[in-house]
């Protein structure tokens, strides 16, 4: 266990921060403080509100959006301009919601925050609210109170504090005079007078609050769909341009040309790119959120998705976060069970701590203390470091005490046999990481015996070692990260069949201008006496290695880390702060919904990557070839009507790409930017081709009218595009599992068959009838089957030439080594 006393004396403290411990500060003495350090709260640089939600107005994709509403405006297509400007508040909406729900980390760490204080000013006590203190003020702590702020104990015997929601330590520490205690800890027992050292975001707690404001991180989904959306924009641009300066140079109509472009414009940017990955993830929240996980971030989702390093805190999180016997050391002629009831008889029924309350859950059976009277019942001190109790029970009467070894045996005068067995055990417990105590009962003449050696330890949760095994077969590496000492971390990760290779913090973080040393964190299972800015930095240090890193805990302290981690888990039972900074809130005990998750979470990226392509190749196909067609053959292939019925359309079906099934990767998953845009080039290509092939035909061929031809091409472009997005579920065969989920399918075909009707009755367009509309059923259905092995062969290649890239890297990295 890690116990980060730091011991001053008095005196000096009491000088340096010019205060007297009989009469405490002046109100002057308090103006001049206060004007200088400011309130004792936890601060933060609030931005206004509307300026949060301008910033979601501002980028490439909200660029283009607001652009299109500016030219619906001029052009007074007034329809079209609500639409889209409904469309961008609804963005924006939805992303200052969001973020408006992740700041809340700071508020609830304010939460945590002590409200009264008792405070010595002019020679007399006060209550006063714990904000208004200064440094130099003299506060009294007793049992049960949140420490106001980080003090040094300057008179009282003892007290104990349990700062766990701070340093992540089990257990309560003991506290002296000259000893630190720190804010936000509670003390568990004992009282003492203390002197004020530090207060608001100077304090541990306040740093810690300030790391939480610190952190945070892009998302690679943010930046994904930022790179899909410029490519989009940069593609449409670039051929409405083309297509513009074609016309003016024909001196075709502007307005028509204007109003062309417009709503090609519309009807190519990815306008509803955020909308819809945000669907898929919504949907993928709530089937989480029947796992006992609530999302509190959606771009997390993606982000579990190629998660491949995961720092788990282990008090409360990988362990149970409750003292449980171990096996005991017996140095007299009696059996584990009477040992543990001597215990019991030297604690304090009535309000025990952790430890007293382990040694009563110990008991086999609680009515072996019926009959036994305490008479007298002296608390533990960490003068004597031992409990005492003088007890009457049917074999008579006798004292019974436990403590520290080493108490109990100048207590009991042991002899240098017993005493190379007692440090012989105790050294091979604490090699196990385990807190051991000392056990002593009096016999009929009063004399001490030294019975033997409890101890105690945090178990780990039954499914700890499971998920952990899990994790690790999905290709994410769990490293244990604890406030505890070293051995107790060695011993848990033992447990967990985590690994041997535990690191003390001190030793990778030993001067925060150095640079960390990746290469030890990556080999490293597991960091211990570890403090909040540790686990910070360690999260930090893996991504910038380039992982994505996830992090779970429960306290205070794990807040920064939680929320700088691309994934914040906050396990069950969390404190407030925990669950405000964290992107997933487990609502279960244990860590084993954390694997369903990721594979859910992988589901929900297949979705949003075939949707990705078929965005892409959809642009490039309609885009391209309406651009063509109109520098090459002067025509005008569909009609901005037909657009807008296409664009319509199309949105049904890819909403419903959120409740499509999807394949689970066995490994972690990342955008491959480079491979999304290979494969929708290669089917959009495709799919210009094949609409040159039909617009070929009808007019060679057939000799149709011009707007017959445009009624052909209309419904083409509207039945392959959809046929598109089964092509673009996977990377094998359209009858490979998983097949489509029966809404998805359904709802595309509806789609479809209102298109078809459309056509064939002329709707908005030019009929063509069935005969034809059929025959455009057909030639699209069979593109389908082209574009369904153009794709397969695609992902050969690509798969090829990344296995080329690997073999080539690893072969001038055995080069390298040699060299050496």
């Amino acid at each position: 266990m890690t116990d980060s006393r730091q011991s001053h004396s008095p005196e000096e403290v009491l000088r340096e921060l010019e205060t007297d411990r009989k009469d405490g500060l002046t109100d002057a003495e308090v103006k001049s403080r206060r004007e200088r350090y400011g309130p004792n709260a936890i601060t933060e640089e609030a931005e206004p509100a509307w300026k949060k939600l301008l910033s979601f107005l501002w980028g490439p994709i909200p660029w283009m959006i607001e652009v299109a509403a500016i030219l619906s405006a001029v052009v007074r297509h007034w329809a079209d301009f609500f639409i889209i400007f409904a469309m961008l508040v609804i963005n924006a909406g939805v992303g200052f919601w969001q973020e408006h729900k992740a700041d809340n980390a700071i508020a609830m760490l304010k939460r945590q925050l002590a409200l009264k204080a008792r405070v010595l000013r002019g020679g007399k006590w006060a209550d006063i609210p714990a904000d208004q203190l200064v440094p130099g003020d003299i506060v009294r702590v007793k049992l049960g109170d949140i420490l106001p702020a980080d003090v040094v104990l300057i008179d009282g015997e003892y007290l104990s504090v349990d700062q766990s929601a701070l340093t992540g330590e089990s257990l309560p520490v003991d506290r002296a005079v000259g000893d630190e205690a720190y804010s936000g800890s509670i003390a568990r027992q004992g009282e003492m007078t203390a002197v004020v050292t530090a207060i608001g975001m100077n304090t541990l707690f306040g740093k810690t609050a300030g790391l939480v404001e610190q952190a945070g991180a892009t998302s690679h989904f943010q930046r994904a769909v930022l790179r899909i959306g410029n490519f989009l924009i940069l593609v449409t641009l670039a051929l409405v341009s083309l297509i513009l300066v074609i016309a003016l140079f024909r001196h075709d109509p502007l307005i028509d040309t204007v109003l062309f472009a417009l709503v090609l414009t519309v009807a190519a940017i990815p306008v509803a790119l955020p909308a819809v990955l945000s669907v898929t993830m919504a949907v993928g929240a709530e089937r989480l959120a029947r796992m006992k996980a609530i999302v509190a971030r959606l771009v997390s989702i993606e982000e579990m998705a190629g998660m491949d390093v995961l720092f788990s805190d282990k008090t409360g999180t990988l362990t149970q976060n409750r003292l449980t016997l171990g096996e005991p050391a017996l140095f007299e002629d009696i059996d584990a069970a009477e040992l543990i009831r001597v215990a019991a008889l030297a604690s304090d029924r009535e309000s025990p701590d952790a430890i007293d309350q382990a040694i009563l859950d110990g008991l086999a059976d609680a009515s072996v203390l019926d009959g036994c009277e305490i008479r007298h019942f002296h608390p533990f001190d960490p003068v004597g470091k031992r409990t005492e109790a003088s007890v009457a029970g049917p074999d008579g009467e006798f004292q019974v005490s436990k403590g520290a070894p080493q108490a109990i045996a100048e207590l009991c005068n042991i002899d240098a046999d017993l005493e190379k067995r007692l440090t012989q055990a105790v050294d091979e417990q604490a090699g196990h990481g385990f807190r051991t105590l000392g056990v002593a009962r009096t016999d009929a003449a009063g004399q001490w015996h030294y019975l033997g050696l409890l101890a105690l330890f945090d178990p780990p949760r039954e499914d700890s070692a499971a998920t952990i095994a899990s994790a690790r077969e999905r290709g994410i590496d769990v490293k244990m990260v604890t406030g505890d000492h070293l051995a107790i971390a060695r011993e848990i990760a033992s447990t967990l069949k985590l690994g041997n290779c535990i690191l003390k913090a001190q030793d990778v973080f030993q001067d925060e201008t150095r640079e960390i040393d990746a290469a030890a964190i990556a080999r490293a299972d597991g960091f211990a006496q570890v403090y909040p800015e540790h686990k910070f930095r360690l999260v930090k240090a893996a991504q910038s290695a380039g992982h994505i890193a996830g992090m779970t805990g429960d306290g205070v302290n794990d807040a920064p880390a939680l929320k700088q981690a691309d994934v914040g888990i906050a396990v069950s039972g969390a404190t407030e702060a925990a669950r405000a900074a964290a992107d997933l809130v487990l609502t279960a005990p244990g860590l084993s919904v954390i694997t369903a998750a990721i594979e859910e979470a992988r589901r929900i990226f297949e979705r949003m990557n075939s949707y990705a392509i078929y965005r892409i190749a959809e642009t490039i196909r309609v885009l391209l070839f309406m651009t063509l067609s109109i520098i090459i053959f002067n025509f005008y292939p569909v009609t901005a009507v037909m657009i807008v019925i296409i664009a319509l359309l199309n949105d049904f079906p890819i909403m419903m790409i959120a409740y499509d099934r999807a394949p689970v990767a066995p490994r972690p998953v990342r955008w491959q930017m480079q491979r999304v845009l290979v494969v929708s080039a290669v089917l959009g290509t495709l799919g210009v081709i094949a609409s040159f092939g039909l617009f070929w035909y009808a007019e060679e061929g057939l000799r149709l009218p011009r707007e017959t031809i445009q009624s052909l091409i209309f419904l083409k472009l509207l039945v392959a595009g959809h046929l598109t997005i089964f092509v673009t579920r996977n990377s094998g065969a359209l009858w490979q599992r998983p097949w489509p989920d029966w809404k998805f399918f359904s709802v595309t075909f509806a789609t479809k068959i209102i298109g078809t009707l459309a056509a064939v009755y002329g709707w908005f367009v030019e009929p063509i009838g069935w005969k034809y509309a059929l025959a455009v059923w057909g030639y699209a259905l069979a593109w389908l089957v082209v574009n369904n092995r153009a794709k397969i062969l695609t992902y050969r290649l690509l798969a090829h030439q990344s296995g080329f890239q690997q073999r080539h890297l690893a072969r001038a990295e055995r080069d390298v080594a040699q060299h050496r």
